[in-house]
């Protein structure tokens, strides 16, 4: 089997979409190494770790014959036809204009419908945007995967989709954050970030929808030998977290982080004492994936996809109420035993995002949707 991929997250970004890209597509190959699996994309961007993807046996980069603005949308369709591909799969929202009337079945993945569920947070334009891509991807795609149970109902919610159409398929985080690092590695990544000897962590971009404000305001209650350790880009919002710092007199006792390669966070992951994460809704929330496979105690937010990701024995709390959120940090904190607990299950619930599962579940709906499509 022939399967195409836009690939333009894969071979451009370095984070979030980029990583589930790349992730997803190197399991398929290793996996499923009988397949060839082709990455179209309009760029690709200079970076080892995406010349590491692309080296994979059984992946092969694919750029425009005719480069233009509407490449992705519409001319990669003669591509794909060019290259006899078999299946296509749109990785993050969007498939190209039409694609069903060129005879190759397409599948889209959905990751979040948070544009609509939270518009407040996203310009006019780019909503009118991906609103457009997502809802024309969901009516035209053979087959809609769905990262969560969560997602699933928002596309049901805001598209009206027939609920047979959408297969859930969880996401996985990549292999390093499986494996212990070593003492000598994490003794490098402390010192060269000058990390504190005992820390709670929070991982992911500094804007509004993280809710990284409501830890911040929790911070002056939680146990005093901890500090916090965030690590993310900061945007406009950071503003506002930063001044709060000030307010309550906690500048040494928060570190930021930013372009820290990518390497060295399961270090980061697994030297922590808690894994903190308000955030005030997800598609799914890899960060908590990340942390239950680092052995790491999870505390994250009620209201979207995070009890998903977390299951049973992390800690949850409501988004705006920072008293529970301190509660809950030092009820781990205080308790070895019930830390241990929630590493030990915690690390047998996320085995279910293994990587072997998540890619063994894709070619199954990749299989299903051919072999209809040939009837």
């Amino acid at each position: 089997m022939k399967i195409g991929f836009d690939g333009k997250r894969a071979t451009n970004n370095l984070t979030g979409l980029g990583n589930y890209s790349r992730s997803l597509i190197a399991q398929l190959a290793e996996f499923f190494p009988q397949n060839q699996y082709f990455v179209y994309s309009p760029k690709i961007k200079e970076h080892a770790q995406i010349r590491h993807f692309l080296a994979a046996k059984g992946i092969e980069s694919r750029l425009p014959d005719q480069p233009g603005l509407f490449w992705r949308t519409s001319g990669i369709k003669k591509q794909l036809l060019k290259d006899n591909i078999d299946l296509f799969h749109g990785l993050s929202h969007e498939i190209p204009l039409k694609i069903q009337n060129s005879g190759i079945p397409a599948i889209v993945t959905i990751h979040d419908l948070i544009f609509l569920k939270f518009p407040k947070y996203f310009g006019r334009i780019d909503r009118f945007i991906y609103k457009l891509k997502a809802r024309y991807a969901c009516r035209h795609a053979d087959k809609i995967v769905a990262i969560s149970e969560c997602t699933k109902r928002d596309i049901i919610e805001f598209f009206h989709t027939d609920p047979d159409k959408i297969e859930v398929i969880y996401q996985s985080c990549d292999d390093s954050f499986k494996s212990p690092s070593s003492a000598q590695t994490k003794q490098e990544v402390r010192i060269k970030h000058n990390l504190p000897h005992k820390y709670i962590l929070n991982v992911g971009t500094i804007e509004t929808r993280k809710n990284l404000l409501t830890l911040i305001k929790a911070l002056p209650q939680i146990h005093p030998d901890y500090q916090l350790v965030v690590v993310g880009k900061q945007t406009a919002y950071a503003d506002s977290v930063h001044q709060e710092i000030a307010n309550l007199g906690l500048k040494d006792r928060v570190y930021f982080l930013q372009n820290v390669p990518f390497d060295e966070l399961p270090s980061i992951y697994q030297m922590a004492g808690s894994f903190v994460y308000p955030s005030l809704y997800e598609g799914f929330g890899i960060p908590i994936i990340e942390a239950l496979y680092s052995g790491v105690p999870v505390i994250a937010a009620t209201g979207s996809c995070l009890e998903e990701a977390g299951g049973e024995n992390s800690l949850y709390v409501s988004p705006f109420n920072h008293a529970a959120l301190s509660a809950a940090i030092n009820k781990v904190l205080n308790d070895p035993a019930l830390a241990g607990q929630m590493k030990t299950k915690g690390l047998e619930y996320v085995q279910k995002f293994n990587t072997r599962v998540i890619a063994g579940a894709l070619m199954k709906v990749y299989t299903q949707v051919l072999s209809s499509h040939q009837k």
